[in-house]
């Protein structure tokens, strides 16, 4: 799968360094929406949440990592489904390669990170492929009506 170069906009609204903003940068780039208005936004959400597991020791953030249930809530409210590539031991079907997902807009999660995948091309500030090895567990698109 091809990679290209895309900070979904964060170096333009004045962002510097090194940060773990995947879910920002790849919501702003497959939604068209602006990296600061994805992260203003997703910054409220984070501060909305509640601590229902020891895993959810802190409040996430936009800037070092946003808790799935988090995320998922912002993206249903904008319209945006979940489809499951892999389920509990079912070994890894789908991977991060151009003819095993669908062409359009998606954000697609793998371990540990969101990436958006535009027609086939990985949008990201690193190619996350590992040589299109990679597994997907599965992908947000947009709900077409």
């Amino acid at each position: 799968m091809k990679w290209q170069y895309n900070d979904g906009g964060r170096e333009r609204a004045g962002y510097k360094g090194i940060a773990n903003d995947c879910v920002v940068r790849a919501i702003s780039i497959v939604t068209g929406r602006s990296y600061q208005t994805v992260y203003d936004e997703l910054n409220v959400l984070c501060k909305e949440e509640r601590f229902c597991a020891k895993s959810m020791r802190r409040s996430s953030s936009p800037r070092e990592g946003i808790y799935r249930k988090t995320y998922e809530k912002y993206l249903k409210d904008l319209g945006w489904k979940w489809t499951p590539t892999m389920l509990v031991g079912s070994g890894c079907k789908v991977h991060l390669k151009e003819d095993e997902l669908p062409k359009g807009n998606l954000l697609v999660r793998v371990s540990k990170h969101l990436t958006a995948v535009v027609d086939g091309i990985i949008n990201d500030t690193f190619d996350c492929s590992r040589d299109e090895t990679r597994c997907v567990y599965g992908y947000y698109s947009k709900v077409v009506l």
